[in-house]
């Protein structure tokens, strides 16, 4: 994406300045389902909490919006037990923005995914007009700070999957209209084990156009490396973790983990048992396993809560967070790198998108091709 990025010259706006650290309101931390860290010595978990207090977590994937459909009756802001999620332990855990899933676990498929993933989208808005002292809905950098500065966690929406295009870019640039921030590149008829088909890069450069960023979790390598060498954007690994360390199949190879890298990606680590360990310690390890191979700018987190997987027992709902941070300034880490990790690099890649999006604007207009007429 460097031949793009050169044409970029970007002045500063809402949300530039969003790596200064600006408080964000999470309250005295109190007793719950996270409590603290039973050690004489408490200075690293105040420290994560000073620290989280100025760059609060960016949570890459949140099940909230599924996990909700089966509830008769719940109150985010007065605290809800049947989910991960509520607007007091986002508080307690500096959680200030957070991409909730627009994915089906039922996967309908065809046309009825494309309603489905509407009725999703339609559930979050819903969700989030009904919440709006704790929950504000974002599209870009600048919208996720301007909440976090009034106390709200953001929410952005995505990842959505791919058969939710229903094969239809205009199907695409509706999604983008009413919101949606990234996509997944898995599942679809134009992706697969043998990478993007034609339409599949058309539908990439479509995204590159609206500014919708690519999740490659559960991507198959040819797809993750044609998807680095088509876009001019950056992409997002929105629920993949070190394969070095543990062989699951989202996990991603150290190969693969350096050419992210190189891509300005980021590699969003989830926290899961599954996926990265059942302590978390292990969950630390593959973050500084991520941070050397691919670099402190291309690590993030995942904490996809709500989704129906199980949790380390350290990090079992969204107030945990002050925990895992509380690991890596024992093991180290600067602070300059959990800032990238917790805000920055998430930050990062918002604004990246959107200033791509702008430069394709002006050499590209709406793409009019079909499935049919590239691959069939």
């Amino acid at each position: 994406m460097a031949d793009l990025q050169d044409d970029l010259h970007t002045t500063p706006e809402a949300g530039e300045l969003d790596d200064l650290p600006v408080p964000f309101p999470a309250g005295v931390f109190t007793p719950g389902s996270c409590p603290p860290v039973l050690d004489p010595d408490d200075g690293p978990l105040e420290r994560a909490h000073a620290l989280l207090a100025a760059h609060p977590v960016a949570d890459g994937y949140s099940g909230l919006s599924w996990a909700l459909r089966h509830l008769a009756w719940y109150d985010l802001e007065l605290g809800e037990s049947a989910v991960d999620t509520d607007v007091p332990r986002l508080r307690e855990g500096h959680v200030a923005a957070v991409f909730w899933s627009l994915h089906l676990p039922e996967e309908p498929g065809g046309d009825r995914a494309v309603g489905a993933t509407l009725d999703q989208l339609d559930l979050v808005k819903t969700v989030v007009r009904a919440h709006p002292e704790g929950l504000r809905l974002a599209e870009d950098a600048g919208q996720t700070a301007d909440a976090r500065n009034c106390g709200r966690t953001a929410v952005l929406l995505g990842p959505a999957g791919a058969d939710a295009l229903g094969d239809s870019l205009g199907v695409l640039r509706c999604l983008r209209a009413l919101g949606l921030r990234v996509l997944s590149l898995a599942g679809a008829a134009w992706t697969g084990e043998a990478g993007l088909t034609r339409f599949g890069e058309e539908v990439l450069r479509e995204m590159n156009r609206l500014g919708v960023i690519a999740d490659l979790s559960g991507a198959s390598p040819q797809t993750i490396r044609r998807t680095f060498a088509v876009s001019k954007a950056p992409a997002l690994c929105t629920r993949s973790a070190a394969r070095a360390l543990r062989p699951h199949p989202a996990n991603l190879p150290d190969d693969l983990l350096i050419e992210l890298g190189a891509a300005g990606g980021l590699c969003m680590v989830p926290l899961t048992a599954e996926q990265t360990g059942p302590t978390v310690r292990d969950v630390a390890d593959h973050l500084d396993h991520v941070r050397t191979v691919a670099g402190p700018e291309s690590v993030a987190l995942s904490g996809t809560y709500d989704t129906g997987t199980a949790h380390p027992l350290e990090l079992g709902d969204v107030s945990c967070y002050p925990r895992l941070i509380t690991e890596l300034l024992r093991r180290g880490w600067d602070e300059s790198d959990v800032a990238l990790l917790t805000w920055g690099n998430v930050q990062r890649v918002l604004r990246t998108a959107d200033f791509a999006a702008r430069a394709f604007q002006q050499r590209r207009e709406p793409s009019t091709a079909t499935i049919e007429e590239l691959d069939g």
